[in-house]
């Protein structure tokens, strides 16, 4: 079996982590990390883990984890991963990071976004960027892959075909996102607090989102042209998922058959994207729970403009699951292993 080592273990991906890997037909929780709470019983944190045997939460120490584990996932805050990354490849252990610290491959971009100082220029051009469905060779062959965030998982899911195509006009995108209170993360502040949330929909960090230049880095990457969007995230009161609505401006004439065919030949192969009948409406719901990202496809001939429908559970395909299909894969597994739960529903 091999042996996992969760680093950031009491927060909501740490917890989302394990409960996929119990099920996981190669891999074994053989460690559990925090920096909060060692020596205590995770599942007496977390009731829903039930009786199984979990190891008793322990202090982190990098030259231990490193001992310790085949796989290290890093369910950390951003500015923590960079820290313990070195000691951990110089042992040869895999290190699957869930913070930001290693998404952007500019420090400069980092800094200006996130800011922090950000990771060494080696270790940021050896983080392989864990979108499976467009860098499978390159996370097959890595020891190391920066997770995606959940807003550009479902966002790049949604973009990339038609931005690959040259269909659109490079300057035309805007984003409209929406997600759950989970995003969040664990840590209470006002901001999450249900009396101001409950009832109430709101943007947030508006034209400064760090994910912004992660989902134009990546845009630029696939297709070789320099994208600009505008990105505006919103928080509501639910607790799990994310609806990202994408438009873009044709630069041709297109047929919705077109399109529908252009997106089913691209995920035809690909088991976590789900290409919805075109003009569907593809709710938050309908993935809860899983590693499907669905995708619906709207044309409106009037303004000459694609809306794309993406929708994720946060936690699982934009966090803890794509971790683990990002691992599948760097190990040689069957990419779904431990993945092939049926949505939550209703």
């Amino acid at each position: 079996m091999i042996r996992v080592g969760i680093v950031g273990a009491t927060g909501y991906s740490g917890v989302e982590l394990i409960r996929l890997l119990a099920h996981h037909p190669d891999a074994t929780v053989a460690h559990l990390y925090t920096s909060s709470a060692a020596g205590e019983s995770l599942a007496h944190m977390f009731p829903h883990l039930g009786d199984e045997e979990l190891p008793v939460l322990e202090p982190i120490d990098p030259v231990r984890i490193a001992r310790e584990n085949d796989v290290v996932f890093l369910a950390t805050p951003s500015g923590v991963s960079s820290t313990l990354t070195p000691s951990l490849l110089e042992n040869d252990v895999r290190v699957i990071d869930l913070s930001g610290d290693f998404r952007l491959k500019s420090p400069e971009s980092y800094r200006t976004w996130y800011k922090k100082e950000p990771a060494s220029g080696e270790l940021l051009a050896k983080a392989v960027y864990g979108l499976p469905e467009w860098n499978r060779e390159q996370v097959a062959a890595a020891s190391f892959i920066a997770n995606p965030g959940c807003y550009p998982t479902a966002t790049l899911l949604g973009m990339l075909p038609l931005a690959k195509s040259g269909w659109a006009e490079p300057d035309s995108w805007i984003v409209d996102a929406k997600s759950g209170v989970s995003g969040a993360g664990r840590g209470v502040s006002l901001g999450v607090h249900f009396g101001e949330v409950n009832e109430s929909v709101s943007a947030y960090k508006v034209a400064q989102h760090q994910h912004t230049p992660e989902i134009e880095q990546e845009l630029c990457r696939q297709t070789g042209t320099e994208t600009i969007i505008q990105f505006t995230p919103h928080l509501i009161p639910m607790t799990r998922g994310i609806l990202a609505t994408a438009y873009a401006r044709l630069n041709r004439t297109v047929s919705v058959e077109d399109l529908q065919q252009l997106y089913q030949e691209t995920y035809a192969d690909k088991p976590f994207v789900r290409i919805r009948p075109f003009g569907s409406h593809p709710r938050t719901k309908e993935v809860y729970g899983t590693n499907f990202c669905d995708i619906a496809l709207h044309l409106d001939q009037r303004t000459g403009r694609v809306i794309i429908l993406s929708v994720i559970d946060n936690m699982v395909k934009g966090a803890a699951g794509q971790a683990i299909q990002n691992m599948n894969l760097m190990l040689g597994l069957d990419e779904t292993s431990g993945l092939t739960g049926t949505p939550v529903f209703p």
